[in-house]
């Protein structure tokens, strides 16, 4: 009988990988925050999600994660209604409660990984 090419395969990730993981979901909460001066970072954050995402399958940083892709998308969707609603007064408020919206998710996702506690479901 062959042995895994890989050990410990499909076990959880050894202390040190979460703690890479941990730095990974602190890097995407920093370059959703930059977002705010430097629009692209959002995106590279988001590509940033994607790529760990499965790393973290398991643990309880995967609901930082998904809180990440979760806020890139519903944050797109709402910047997106804003800027084409933005002719008429009610963009502004759109663009107005999606910053807000944005700031929000950011630190609580932030201050619950500071704390180390997973985000809610």
């Amino acid at each position: 009988m062959q042995e895994p090419l890989i050990p410990n395969a499909g076990d959880s990730p050894e202390p040190g990988n979460l703690k890479s993981l941990k730095n990974v979901a602190t890097a995407v909460y920093a370059l959703q925050a930059a977002s705010f001066l430097l629009g692209i970072t959002y995106f590279i954050a988001v590509i940033l999600d994607y790529v760990k995402r499965d790393d973290a399958r398991g643990t309880w940083l995967e609901s930082h994660f998904r809180w990440q892709v979760r806020t890139f998308w519903f944050g797109l969707l709402w910047l997106g209604l804003g800027v084409l609603t933005y002719v008429i007064a009610i963009g502004w408020l759109i663009l107005f409660a999606a910053a807000l919206w944005l700031i929000y998710r950011i630190l609580k996702g932030w201050l619950n990984l500071n704390d180390g506690k997973p985000m809610p479901v």
